[in-house]
């Protein structure tokens, strides 16, 4: 592109546009994908984008119903099969599921648009090993601020990938199990720490 200065110089710009898509009047975008896949109960999924997962659904009894959730979070997403790279993650889940304990810390996430914050909070709780648990207290003395338990608690309720970012691992003072922000609340919660073992699930009864 060639245009002329304010004293009549011309001068050549060059301008690179962005690749179109194949077929279509848009701009190519980043596309976040999903793939939904069967655990011992319950259908699970994945979303992910260029940079790693963006999201994780907990097992529902049905795809059907996995599948609208997860649409209900990512309207645009397009289903597609699970890429090589995350192959691994989706077994991790399998078998967490099964009650074997891989810790998934070699799933990626992309935080890329997590509050700081945030992404400390998750950082931690990812390093906690299944069967574990910490309070929200601990995290934050982890942080270290023993007040910041409160926001612990509510970044721990925005987490979009559960059991890779183990929120349910994460419990209330004097041995009470806290919230859980996931269809079924501390049922949920509950029975997933009743399949890795943990001593936290002595609170309820998982299966009732």
């Amino acid at each position: 592109m060639t245009i002329k200065g304010v004293v009549g110089v011309e001068r050549t710009i060059h301008v690179r546009k962005p690749p179109a898509v194949i077929g279509g009047s848009g701009y190519l975008l980043p596309m976040t994908q999903y793939a939904l896949f069967d655990t011992a109960i319950g259908w699970a999924g994945i979303a992910w984008g260029d940079q790693g997962l963006v999201g994780v659904h907990l097992p529902e009894r049905d795809p059907e119903t996995a599948r609208r959730s997860f649409l209900r979070r990512f309207p645009e997403a397009a289903e597609a099969p699970v890429p090589p790279e995350l192959d691994k993650t989706v077994e991790d889940i399998r078998a967490l599921m099964r009650g074997e304990k891989p810790d998934l810390l070699d799933a990626p996430v992309d935080m890329s648009q997590t509050p700081e914050f945030h992404a400390k909070v998750y950082e931690i709780a990812r390093a906690i090993p299944p069967g574990e648990t910490l309070t929200y207290g601990e995290i934050a003395v982890k942080l270290g601020d023993k007040l910041l338990a409160r926001d612990v608690g509510q970044a721990l309720g925005k987490n979009p990938w559960p059991i890779v970012v183990p929120c349910h691992r994460v419990t209330a003072a004097g041995g009470k199990p806290g919230g859980f922000s996931a269809r079924g609340g501390v049922n949920t919660k509950l029975k997933l720490l009743g399949i890795e073992g943990a001593q936290a699930a002595a609170q309820a009864d998982l299966f009732a």
